[in-house]
């Protein structure tokens, strides 16, 4: 039987590929393929927690209007939100590329100027990695190493019903900086002239949040300043409701969300209705805004709700009730997940 791996997806080949695995050394793995990073037990009160994750020109970023700056930079930032959506503290990375022929080692230096910039901001150390000969374009993995006390690393498993769901920031920014930057990249297509310039005006965030995105470090201080303990957690890469559904099927449990209730920046609905599109699509579908999902329980909404950046978006439901979102007019909407599908 071949079975083709777009059938299956990113998620369906992971769970083919390594179900399999039996754990060998269990006192030290405590969690291993399935959440956003591994954990591993390492000393008597402390956890190490380890996640990759790899970019590819072509599939992941288009260099027709991606800064080597800005791609360094968001390449770190994509593996520390990992560390993020753990509970942890991000703290070292290894870095390995794959570069084709057409870069110089002006332009790996300029990826490496970002890389720095954003080993900086989010205090972690570039302690290794690899480089080899690409046939196509540029490829980037980065290992992020992080540590998290032990016991106090949330894994996606862990919501309750009657738990709050909450996100951090506003959703859908960085769909509409992509649909931003593939229409005025259309646009010189159609009519490429040295004279062609870009029309960004008013919608600076969007291609902020799309080239530069931020990892929430912040928000495990607030959440033990506030005494919240949250109960499942991941990070928003594939879009709200891809995410929606990982906590949902790892905590065999159901969701509601309410459309009243996602953040949205104005840039976002602005942008939304000069394209003719739904700023609920995307919320819901679009990935990259690297905010943290999370849930708590109803008794912390008092502290949670103090929390300036984070929004109460909906609440857990028994799993017999599924995973629903209801729109403004209270009609209830299947969640589906139509978010990023790297093998779509």
């Amino acid at each position: 039987m071949n079975t083709p791996i777009s059938d299956l997806g990113e998620f369906g080949l992971i769970r083919k590929l390594t179900e399999q695995f039996a754990i060998i050394s269990p006192d030290r793995v405590r969690m291993a393929v399935g959440d956003d990073a591994a954990i591993l037990q390492m000393k008597p009160d402390e956890e190490l927690l380890v996640t990759t994750d790899m970019l590819l020109e072509g599939v992941h970023f288009d260099m027709t209007y991606m800064p080597l700056k800005h791609l360094g930079y968001k390449a770190v930032v994509v593996n520390v939100s990992d560390i993020c959506a753990m509970n942890g503290i991000p703290q070292q990375i290894t870095v390995s590329l794959g570069i084709s022929a057409r870069y110089t080692a002006e332009m790996i230096e300029e990826l490496y100027k970002g890389i720095e910039l954003a080993c900086q901001h989010y205090q972690v150390d570039l302690v290794g990695g690899d480089t080899c000969a690409s046939q196509n374009g540029l490829a980037i993995s980065i290992t992020c190493l992080g540590s998290v006390t032990k016991g106090e690393a949330v894994l996606r498993s862990g919501a309750q019903p009657n738990d709050l769901i909450c996100v951090t920031g506003n959703l859908g920014a960085a769909y509409m900086g992509f649909q931003l930057l593939e229409r005025e990249h259309r646009t010189f297509l159609s009519a490429p002239t040295e004279e062609f310039e870009p029309h960004f005006e008013g919608y600076e965030y969007l291609i902020e949040r799309q080239l530069m995105p931020s990892a929430q470090r912040w928000l495990r201080g607030k959440l033990a300043e506030q005494g919240v303990t949250p109960t499942a957690m991941i990070d928003i890469s594939d879009g709200l409701s891809s995410e929606l559904l990982h906590i949902a099927e790892r905590s065999q449990v159901g969701v509601r969300i309410f459309e009243d209730r996602l953040p949205l920046d104005r840039e976002t609905l602005a942008l939304c209705e000069e394209m003719n599109m739904s700023p609920i699509t995307a919320a819901f579908n679009g990935g990259e805004d690297y905010e943290l999902l999370f849930t708590v329980p109803l008794a912390q909404v008092g502290q949670v709700s103090d929390i300036e950046g984070v929004s109460i978006i909906g609440h857990v439901t028994d799993a017999s009730e599924g995973c629903r979102w209801v729109s403004t007019d209270r009609a209830e909407h299947e969640l589906k997940a139509q978010g990023w599908n790297a093998f779509s």
